[in-house]
């Protein structure tokens, strides 16, 4: 059917603390590259522009804008963090790599 589109998406309105946040993850060079694309996102939608509008803009698939505007409507800032990845859970740490880098370069290990 011509014409017929999906849900209305989440209306974006932002406190100055959110956008300003926002705009920092999007700009800090430390900033990963997915929250700052996330951050963008939002942004964009804030705007009132389209999920179409947003994804060609910022070149990302029409899903993954989607799928970031309703999770920032539903859990805000926090909603935009990675979550944990399926499968196993590692079973070395970052404290056992580290301990492991100070043994080897320690000359006793």
């Amino acid at each position: 059917m011509a014409g017929v589109r999906g849900p209305e998406p989440p209306n974006i309105t932002l406190s100055e603390a959110e956008r300003d946040q926002l705009r920092s993850w999007s700009r800090r060079r430390t900033t990963a590259a997915g929250l700052a694309t996330r951050s963008r996102i939002v942004l964009a939608a804030a705007e009132g522009k389209s999920n179409s509008a947003i994804a060609t803009e910022l070149k990302a698939s029409r899903p993954t804008v989607t799928t970031w505007r309703a999770r920032f409507a539903e859990h805000r800032l926090e909603g935009l963090a990675d979550e944990p990845r399926p499968g196993w859970r590692r079973s070395v740490t970052d404290a056992h790599v580290e301990n492991h880098r100070h043994d080897a370069g320690d000359g006793t290990g």
